[in-house]
């Protein structure tokens, strides 16, 4: 399958139903200078002004939003709770059916791009449960209440917004119809704006990039948006380590590898599985329900927290890819 990034030429799409009651409930961000400034950096992207201003007003302020940027419950459970939210045995089940379901699809990219198809499922079922729970939040005011009224992280979001107006407009999409979280990802695999314009894909041809309602472009996408980031086909991802007697040195140093699997060895901690020496890694301490569990991250762990930066997060999505392809030998 010879899929391609596109860029879809522009259409004047004129936003429909922003009247005055809808107005009442908008966050009234067209008329602040980060609004327009907003808008000013999607009309030298190409986008008319008329459409980009009509999107930003009806945008409409979410105190949920706020809230649940405020208490990211995930994050803050120790290793062995979080696991268990996605280590289940329905979640498991349900990646085996979408496996089956999509295989043709996930057989061809997994052949073309070197992305084994249980990891590909696993990053779906991790992020929405295989499209079930993809979010639904209008994008648009995810994006621009944590634009606008979250100054923590204001930067990153008012870059997302720019990046989905552009998208909005050069797709065709309506931007007031796309749902998302309440963090402003989008679609099976969860893209923010800025990852589905660099890495979505279209897989079937038909010049359309729909990562909502097409698997097989979702597919495609989280496919690709590893191997832009440098998986490396066949190669380990991450392996159990025995760390008792580690030196504190090689905790805590982030998520990209700062040592080799040989220096890792030589302060105390060792992989308890077949490795290259001369691999990057990074060694981690994570809180298991009898005590710390020690696991060295390689090459290919470090490109799923690029994906989503946390440890916990990789290491659940592999688990979980493990299990589906266990599963699935076992059928």
């Amino acid at each position: 399958m010879n899929y391609r990034v596109l860029t879809v030429t522009a259409t004047l799409v004129f936003v429909l139903g922003c009247g005055a009651s809808q107005r009442l409930l908008a966050g009234d961000y067209a008329s602040q200078p980060a609004g327009v400034a907003v808008v000013d950096a999607a009309v030298a992207e190409g986008v008319d002004r008329e459409w980009a201003e009509s999107v930003i007003a009806a945008a409409s302020r979410q105190q949920s939003i706020l809230d649940a940027m405020s208490r990211p419950a995930e994050k803050t459970k120790p290793w062995h709770e979080y696991r268990d939210i996605f280590m289940t045995q329905k979640r498991i089940d349900a990646g085996v059916e979408f496996a089956a379901q999509h295989a043709d699809v996930l057989s061809t990219v997994a052949a073309d791009t070197g992305v084994p198809v249980e990891i590909i499922t696993a990053i779906i079922g991790v992020e929405t449960y295989y499209g079930r729970i993809a979010g639904s939040y209008r994008v648009v005011d995810a994006l621009a209440t944590l634009a606008f009224d979250y100054p923590k992280r204001s930067e990153f979001f008012t870059s997302e917004l720019e990046n989905f107006l552009v998208l909005a407009w050069e797709s065709g999409k309506d931007p007031l119809q796309l749902k998302g979280s309440y963090a402003g990802a989008m679609g099976f695999g969860q893209f923010m704006p800025s990852s589905y314009r660099a890495y979505a894909v279209d897989y079937d041809g038909d010049e359309v990039i729909d990562i909502w309602e097409n698997p097989s472009d979702a597919i495609a996408s989280v496919a690709n948006y590893f191997i832009e980031h440098g998986w490396r086909a066949g190669r380990k991802v991450v392996v159990p380590a025995s760390g008792d007697k580690a030196s504190p040195e090689v905790f805590g140093g982030g998520l990209k590898p700062r040592f080799t699997v040989s220096e890792l060895i030589e302060m105390g901690f060792e992989p308890l599985g077949e490795v290259f020496v001369d691999d990057a890694a990074t060694a981690m301490k994570l809180e298991g329900k009898n005590g710390p569990e020690y696991w060295m991250g390689l090459h290919n762990f470090y490109v799923i927290t690029r994906y989503n930066h946390s440890s916990m997060y990789a290491l659940s999505v592999w688990q979980l890819s493990e299990a589906i392809a266990e599963a699935m030998r076992s059928q």
